[in-house]
């Protein structure tokens, strides 16, 4: 058993948001990485592409996902379930923007929706 305290939570900030990593396999604990998302109102994320399955749930806020020109909208308590391989580009709502609890794979890469390698992003490894 492992237990990954508060302090040892790792922070990346981007420009359209704030991912804290509370488990992941660097961290000591956890196959799968989980990490919170904090974005603020109206705020809009890069269109990109993950190559494995994501799940968020969302925590307060309200959010808007494109999934491959399909949107989904959802509020609190809502579970999305984002497939990989599907380009996709989270929006925040305007007003209050949205807090999320992400699980997704390790070592799940990130690219452009072009097709150009961006990684692995940090709060997943």
């Amino acid at each position: 058993m492992s237990v990954i305290r508060h302090a040892e939570s790792r922070r990346t900030e981007t420009p359209s948001a704030v991912m804290t990593t509370l488990a992941s396999p660097t961290q000591g604990g956890g196959e799968q990485p989980i990490w919170r998302v904090d974005v603020g109102p109206g705020q809009v994320g890069p269109a990109h592409v993950i190559d494995t399955q994501q799940i968020w749930t969302v925590l307060h806020g309200d959010v808007t996902v494109d999934l491959d020109g399909s949107t989904i909208d959802a509020g609190p308590g809502d579970t999305i379930v984002m497939p990989g391989a599907v380009p996709r580009q989270v929006s925040a709502g305007s007003a209050n923007g949205f807090a999320a609890i992400v699980v997704g794979a390790a070592g799940a890469r990130a690219s452009l929706p072009d097709g150009t390698d961006r990684g692995v992003p940090p709060w997943m490894l």
